[in-house]
């Protein structure tokens, strides 16, 4: 028998390289890592790490036990949902993370709704960018994930995750009232190439977004602005100091004399916004429920 906590614990070894960096992760002490990956070898009889000075290096045990660690994990995770079906009421908690325009268009109608139908199910929420929630999701810190497939994402076919789109939304240019692009028909992204851009470019899904749309419009944007908050970078936009993308979905500030003109031509930017959920867990009722409800508000938004 194997404790699959400490299975995790390998697992995010493996894909972060280092002790100290699993221990960032999983907010436990470097020495409670190195216990934890001891006690994991001693109870299969392997050796699953070797020590290079300060650094660690996976063994060939250890790379046999994380191929099947996932289907391990994904079969655990049904067990869950299959005896959580079997109670009467839908209880205990939901974690759920996000980025932030996720959490406002989707999870905060869905909150209403799941209590309504679930008066006893507690549920938590935590904003945080895409690569940190796949994280979270990873570490068991949280259940349910609305997040934006950026290019560093897990492709769909990783088999830690199950993922699905939830709804497509189109993104907008933002420019000053009075701007040579303030046209309501609306302007070609490719019109916007010699304009300043405003968008933190560390830690932030709005940036590989910016960059892959303005790649296939055929130019790269320069980034004048490191500013992250919608309504922050919306002051700096009714400056007249950069234009941005904005998505659909994200209002705009009424006090900023600023413009939102949609993007004409082929491809017009558009974020995915898609769930994700640990394999095998998208059966529990909690899960369940909430990513049905999700497509309840997604599909009622892409119908107004």
């Amino acid at each position: 028998m194997i404790d699959l906590r400490r299975l995790r614990v390998l697992r995010v070894l493996a894909q972060h390289g280092t002790i100290t960096a699993t221990a960032a992760t999983l907010h436990l002490t470097p020495s409670a890592v190195s216990q934890q990956l001891k006690l994991l070898g001693r109870e299969l009889g392997v050796k699953l790490l070797d020590h290079e000075g300060r650094l660690v290096r996976l063994t060939p045990a250890a790379r046999v036990l994380l191929e099947h660690a996932d289907v391990l994990t994904a079969q655990w995770e049904r067990a869950c949902a299959e005896l959580a079906a079997h109670e009467h009421e839908v209880t205990g908690t939901l974690r759920v993370c996000g980025v932030s325009s996720a959490l406002a268009a989707l999870v905060a109608p869905v909150l209403p709704r799941l209590h309504a139908a679930h008066p006893r199910l507690q549920v938590e929420v935590t904003e945080e960018e895409s690569a940190d929630c796949y994280e979270l999701l990873l570490t068991g810190q949280s259940d349910l994930a609305v997040v934006l497939p950026t290019p560093g994402a897990p492709p769909v076919t990783d088999p830690r995750f199950e993922q699905h789109p939830v709804l497509d939304d189109p993104q907008d240019l933002l420019v000053p009232d009075g701007h040579r692009l303030a046209r309501p028909e609306g302007v070609e992204l490719a019109e916007a190439a010699g304009e300043d851009w405003i968008v933190k470019t560390h830690h932030n899904d709005s940036y590989p977004l910016l960059t892959a749309a303005c790649a296939a419009a055929g130019f790269a944007p320069r980034v004048r602005l490191e500013v992250k908050e919608w309504y922050a970078v919306s002051a700096f936009v009714a400056e007249g100091l950069g234009v941005c993308l904005l998505p659909r979905l994200v209002p705009l500030p009424s006090r900023y004399a600023v413009a939102r003109i949609p993007l004409r031509g082929t491809p017009v930017p558009t974020r995915r916004l898609i769930t994700c959920v640990r394999r095998g867990s998208s059966g529990h009722p909690a899960v369940g429920a909430a990513l049905a409800a999700l497509r309840d508000v997604a599909a009622a938004l892409t119908a107004a």
